[in-house]
């Protein structure tokens, strides 16, 4: 219409016809892009939103071994790299696939319809394009999951030392440590040229067949047009069809290429998301007294990591209701695993641990841990204020619940000395307290969630003389008739207890009070005699 009645024929109401019809097609061009790249876009953001929260949902409720043997810096690479890669290609390469599908197709039709024969010069290099396509696809699906690794790889290190970066600076490590980063570095970057060179390679070989036919398409129409077969309008109205065509399939070879990028990317997260906890969370008792009993029952337990080696060798111990058990020994003896142990996050190989003399695997992973509550020796606080903080175990806590935990802590009185009091921000990891202010923080929570059973990780070892003496009173609050176990690296803090375990090489080596103690046991006597010693020099 424009060619041969408008510009060739001297019609200038044809050329009009043909101007309005062109500025319709490109209004409806536009109405239509609108909706499929705001669709499209949203849709890619959709997914990308939903696939991030699904992965956390199923990491958080994994157990602890599974941290062991995976690193922190690769299962966040894959919560935020590959979700975005996956968000960048449904929402942007996607949307290019929508459109050429439908141009393609649209396109292919007005051929077929306008000149059947030279429709099969183009239909016949499909096949063609489609084997590179197929072949170097693989290669790209492949290497892009490599590239992915290389680069949570890459993000895993730097993490590392950014977060001991006072340990690298303090050892002139800087150097060192650079070139190794640049190592990771230079691997990623090769590993994703191979993936580039691949979908290059992808997008020329379609570019090649597809203009070769395009090339066949023309001579032909040519001659066509010279016989008098066809006229210019048609030949250049089916030219441009062809155009669009090999558009379309250049567009649909190198999105291609993207769909097995987001595949590589997909089976890196599905592998989250189908992850399952070695802890299966199936028990349904819940009913115990307010002071609970603990009780050990001929336990031993390997770690993952360490299967041929016992942690713990046939323990059996029994804590009363209302009293408090120390565990001592050299480092190593099993302590810090028996805590673990008692929060369930193992389980022991053979033996059982019971609580008020249910086993601990009859209880749901919620309701055991709302009965317990730890003060580690390290305490965790998280980057927020005060508040969220102390209420982390009970965040429907009110105010007065929060301030009356903190000053059974002995914390009130210097958290109302920051700069906003209990909305004050504390930094990552609480870097803006002193040690013994974190320590107090740590015991205010353990206050506020009021549980049944508190295991206290020698909260005070690592503090001052004064912070020690205040965190003292407060854990001797805490225990008050509750039941109790308590690691000790310092004898004289648990002098007091009611039972001490001594533990050695994964094994109960002998049970009494401190006196007893003394007298009975070998490793127990060493012990004191060596701490005593040093605290009167």
């Amino acid at each position: 219409m424009l060619i041969d009645r408008g510009f060739a024929g001297d019609d200038p109401g044809a050329l009009g016809d043909a101007v309005r019809i062109v500025m319709l097609i490109t209004t409806a061009i536009a109405v239509g892009t609108f909706f499929r790249f705001y669709l499209v876009s949203w849709l890619g953001e959709r997914i990308s939103a939903d696939l991030r929260s699904a992965v956390f949902r199923n990491i958080v409720r994994l157990h602890p071994g599974f941290f062991e043997e995976n690193r922190s810096g690769e299962i966040m690479s894959r919560l935020t790299a590959d979700t975005t890669v996956l968000q960048t290609i449904i929402g942007s390469s996607m949307s290019m696939a929508l459109r050429s599908t439908l141009t393609l197709s649209g396109a292919v039709i007005m051929m077929l319809v306008t000149n059947f024969k030279l429709t099969l010069f183009i239909v016949a290099t499909v096949p063609l394009v489609l084997l590179p396509v197929m072949i170097f696809g693989r290669r790209v699906r492949k290497l892009s999951s490599s590239s992915q690794d290389s680069v949570a790889s890459v993000g895993s290190y730097a993490g590392e030392i950014i977060q001991n970066i006072r340990t690298v600076q303090g050892f002139n490590r800087e150097a060192a440590e650079s070139e190794a980063f640049d190592a990771e570095v230079e691997k990623a970057f090769v590993i994703a040229r191979s993936r580039v060179r691949q979908r290059a390679l992808l997008i020329a070989f379609a570019i090649i067949i597809l203009s070769g036919g395009m090339i066949a398409m023309m001579y032909s129409g040519g001659r066509d047009v010279i016989s008098g077969a066809m006229t210019g309008g048609e030949l250049a109205a089916f030219m441009f069809y062809a155009v669009m065509v090999g558009t379309g399939f250049a567009t649909l070879s190198e999105v291609w290429g993207d769909v097995q990028r987001a595949a590589g990317a997909t089976e890196r997260l599905l592998e989250l998301v189908e992850t399952d906890s070695a802890l299966p969370d199936t028990g349904d008792r819940e009913s115990i007294s307010q002071n609970p009993n603990l009780e050990l029952r001929n336990v031993s337990f390997s770690y993952p990591s360490r299967p041929d080696t016992l942690a713990l060798n046939n323990i059996s111990l029994h804590i009363e209701a209302g009293k408090s058990l120390a565990l001592v020994g050299p480092s190593g003896a099993g302590k810090t695993t028996l805590f673990e142990l008692l929060q369930r996050f193992y389980d022991p190989q053979s033996g059982a641990l019971l609580l008020d003399g249910i086993d601990l695997r009859e209880m749901s992973l919620e309701q055991l841990r709302t009965h317990l509550a730890i003060v580690p020796q390290q305490p965790t606080l998280f980057s927020a204020d005060v508040r969220y903080n102390i209420a982390y175990g009970n965040p429907d806590a009110s105010d007065a619940e929060i301030q009356a935990a903190a000053q059974r802590a002995h914390a009130h009185e210097f958290i109302e000395a920051l700069p906003e009091g209990y909305s004050s921000f504390l930094g990552e990891q609480g870097v803006r307290l002193s040690g013994g202010q974190r320590q107090r923080i740590a015991l205010a929570r353990a206050m506020l969630t009021d549980p049944k059973v508190l295991l206290l990780d020698e909260a005070t070892s690592a503090l001052d003389a004064e912070s020690e003496y205040q965190v003292q009173q407060a854990i001797s609050e805490l225990m008050h008739e509750r039941t109790t176990v308590i690691i000790a690296h310092r004898l004289a803090t648990i002098r007091d207890a009611d039972c001490i375990a001594v533990l050695d090489e994964g094994k109960v080596v002998a049970t009494g009070t401190h006196d007893e103690l003394l007298g009975s046991s070998e490793l127990y006597a060493r012990l004191a005699k060596l701490q005593f010693r040093n605290e009167a020099a």
